[in-house]
């Protein structure tokens, strides 16, 4: 049986970024395994974050932009984001970048073949994965299964953010290239909280996709029949060209999902609860959470003493939650109105649960009361989902 000092399953966002960050570290000299069912070798996704400082992936930045662009029927805005900017990574990028590092590390073994069992003890943990089993130090679990939660509805929200975007090019200029639109609220608001977003490569080309924030998912008919919508009947777009498609969902949840898989396992990335329940943006939870767990290494010789947000933060995310389930025709005024009364500054500090609790209630009274009192009724009086 081949030893380890750290076995990482998933070779996703959070095992690789777990991985690159432990042999950028002091610990870059341990031996690590990961371990994945499939090759990352397609651009299977695109991950966007704000930030302003300097990122670790900054060289494999697709796109980075200055501004941001929230468009309402009545109301439209170009939002200069001052010191941070929003970045985009492309899947495939983000893959070859990390492998690259790792397979110049003689310390770092790779294995695609799916986990059949872990075994935890209080000294070590055993994975069985290809038919032979590998014992670790420490093991950490990115594999997210949402069907393996015992969903309870009378206590949790269950949403999911689902979108199908069309990576377009059109023979005329159509985009400002400097402009992503985070929020384009043209759209009706009958069927569920839904909203256009695009991230603009040039003046011809862009990624546009069609979003959900809603408990059910839609039919692949009606994503294409409400992206062609747009395209024809908003931004007036007869002919164009798809030159490849993005689909995705994630889970946003205030169920409990612990960091604890056991004495010598970790739960990492959405499995680890690392997803914002309110927003979907994880990347650069993410990052910030590899960063932690290797500082716990370093310095405790255990990987679960990582820092805790403000736990005023999960009550924020538990009412826009009960909202958007509740009363979802009303999340389009409250993003309007959180873009329209609030520098950016003070909205990517909500969503990275940095800001202070005074910029939190200039942010929260900037918002309609209304469906935030009905929601903190029902969920904190009423206890009721």
């Amino acid at each position: 049986m081949k030893k380890y000092a750290f076995i990482i399953l998933g070779a996703g966002a959070a095992g690789l970024s777990l991985a690159y960050h432990l042999v950028h570290s002091k610990l870059r000299d341990q031996s690590i395994l990961l371990i994945d069912r499939e090759e990352k070798n397609q651009n299977d996704r695109t991950w966007c974050f704000w930030s302003n400082r300097g990122e670790v992936f900054s060289s494999i930045f697709y796109r980075s932009w200055e501004k941001i662009g929230f468009i309402h029927e009545e109301w439209q805005k170009v939002i200069p984001l001052g010191d941070y900017r929003y970045n985009m990574i492309r899947g495939i990028d983000f893959y070859q970048e990390v492998r690259q590092t790792l397979s110049a590390r003689l310390n770092v073994d790779w294995i695609t073949a799916p986990v059949t069992q872990i075994i935890d003890t209080p000294e070590f943990a055993l994975v069985a994965a290809g038919g032979k089993t590998y014992q670790a130090e420490w093991v950490f679990d990115s594999r997210f299964d949402p069907n393996l939660i015992e969903k309870k509805p009378e206590r949790y929200h269950y949403l999911l953010q689902h979108f199908l975007g069309w990576e377009i090019e059109t023979p005329q200029p159509t985009w400002d290239p400097s402009v992503p639109i985070l929020f384009d609220f043209r759209v009706s608001q009958e069927t569920g909280f839904q909203f256009f977003y695009t991230l603009p490569f040039n003046e011809n080309r862009a990624l546009v996709e069609y979003t959900f924030f809603t408990p059910i998912l839609l039919s692949d008919e009606e994503y294409q029949r409400g992206l062609e919508t747009y395209l024809k009947n908003v931004l007036r777009l007869d002919t164009y060209e798809i030159h490849a498609v993005e689909k995705g969902v994630i889970p946003m949840t205030d169920h409990p999902l612990p960091r604890r898989g056991g004495s010598r396992v970790m739960n990492i990335g959405t499995r680890g609860g690392r997803v914002k329940p309110s927003s979907g943006y994880a990347f650069a939870r993410i990052l910030r959470d590899s960063r932690e767990i290797v500082r716990s290494l370093e310095k405790y010789g255990t990987p679960f003493r990582v820092p805790a947000s403000p736990r005023r933060y999960a009550w924020y995310d538990r009412l826009l939650l009960q909202i958007l389930f509740r009363q979802p025709r009303t999340g389009k005024a409250i993003f309007t109105a959180l873009f329209k009364n609030n520098p950016p500054q003070r909205i990517f500090r909500f969503l990275d649960e940095e800001g202070s609790l005074l910029e939190n209630i200039h942010l929260i009274a900037s918002l309609p009361p209304v469906p935030f009192l009905k929601a903190l009724w029902r969920v904190s009086i009423l206890r009721k989902i």
